[in-house]
């Protein structure tokens, strides 16, 4: 018998039992839907993830005073790096593209009638662009007026959103906690994300910040840009040995600083991302598991409902090879027609959820093949004991079977 034949007898056989066939199905179909679409959920998430880290500048180093935080807690002093470390960076470490120091706090900002509380960053000349910044209006400030403390201010959209409306800021004065600072420059919107608002900030020197508005003589953080990605450990070591020397600390002693940098961030996303897949990934092989054993169980009570018909056709010289390859037809075509429905149910989720979340989902050809073959591959293994059964059922007993 030509192979098809077998398969318009297995279509017949699925086709007279519509509503059985789909309920045999329905495991594969949310096995692979579930594949589809939680892979494209990971992967628009990692691109979404990537996309936020680059808001904040690639390649950088970040050096924090006090020893690193163990479970998010740490007992050390902030008071522990000053702007002249962060100098003897710029000066001494090599493979760096810039160096900015930073101090922030909120403050009360007041315009006219209007006031609003905001972050308040001071930092160096070098910060805009480590950052990914870009200027709107006007122009952000200068080394000279680092150096003589300048009370000038550059405003991120939201502030200006918040106390300006329809003035133009640049050239105007506002209040920070009280004191006068003559706005010089707009940055352009980078959009708030769901836990910070990159915009909800203004910027001004960092001596300015630490002299006339906080009274320090410290600073919170030092970022560094390194050239290339593949220099950053090699700066890492740089900038620990440069501020040990300079901190007089001892060898073997802990260091009162630590760096780390933005691959760092990235690694420990992708170990979350690692175990979100294995998760979902879990989930679905579980439900393919369950659709395969429905197939199984389905293809049985079909063997045992046809006992007569496989007698007949041995009967008439049906080989045990053709006996084997209608059942074994049979179940695939059940798992392929599973599998069809599940990438599309899964495109279709992959859709409605990038449209309520407002992000792209990515459903790449790999995941939709990895499915598909999966849930073929499952109708062969699962079809397997039925079909092997169906051929070695012996002619004159089944003939006899009521």
């Amino acid at each position: 018998m030509l192979i098809w034949d077998l398969i318009k007898m297995a279509l017949r056989s699925l086709v007279a039992n519509k509503l059985r066939t789909f309920l045999t199905t329905l495991g594969i179909i949310i096995g692979v839907a579930s594949v589809i679409s939680m892979i494209a959920i990971g992967e628009g998430a990692k691109q979404q993830t990537l996309s936020t880290i680059s808001k904040f500048g690639t390649n950088i180093i970040t050096v924090k005073p006090g020893r690193k935080k163990t479970r998010h807690v740490s007992s050390d002093k902030v008071v522990t790096l000053t702007l002249e470390d962060a100098n003897a960076i710029e000066t001494s470490v090599p493979l760096i593209t810039g160096v900015a120091a930073q101090v922030y706090r909120p403050a009360q900002l007041k315009f006219a009638n209007k006031n609003t509380n905001t972050t308040v960053r001071g930092t160096g000349k070098e910060y805009r662009r480590l950052a990914n910044f870009e200027i709107d209006r006007g122009r952000y400030f200068n080394a000279d007026e680092i150096r003589t403390s300048r009370q000038i201010a550059v405003l991120g959209t939201t502030v200006v959103k918040n106390l300006f409306e329809n003035v133009d800021p640049v050239g105007q004065t506002l209040k920070v906690d009280g004191k006068n600072y003559l706005v010089i420059g707009i940055m352009e919107e980078k959009g708030a994300l769901s836990w910070y608002d990159p915009d909800d900030q203004i910027f001004i020197p960092v001596t300015t910040a630490q002299k006339r508005l906080f009274g320090m003589d410290y600073v919170q953080s030092i970022d560094v840009q390194a050239a290339n990605i593949e220099d950053l450990e090699i700066i890492k070591s740089d900038i620990d040995r440069l501020l040990r020397l300079r901190h007089n600390m001892r060898e073997g002693e802990e260091s009162d600083f630590h760096v780390q940098n933005s691959s760092q961030w990235l690694n420990s996303w992708g170990d979350a991302a690692k175990t979100f897949t294995y998760l979902l990934g879990g989930i679905a092989a579980i439900s393919l598991m369950v659709g395969g054993i429905g197939i199984m169980n389905i293809m049985l009570v079909s063997v045992t409902e046809r006992t007569r018909e496989i007698g007949i056709r041995k009967a008439i010289g049906a080989k045990k090879r053709e006996i084997m390859e209608q059942f074994l037809i049979e179940s695939v075509l059940m798992s392929f027609l599973g599998g069809g429905i599940g990438i599309l149910i899964g495109l279709m989720i992959s859709k409605f959820v990038s449209k309520l979340g407002g992000w792209e989902t990515v459903v790449s050809p790999g995941s939709i093949l990895l499915a598909f073959g999966f849930s073929v591959g499952i109708g062969v293994f699962f079809g397997y004991y039925p079909a092997n059964k169906a051929a070695n059922l012996n002619p004159i007993e089944a003939l006899r079977y009521e």
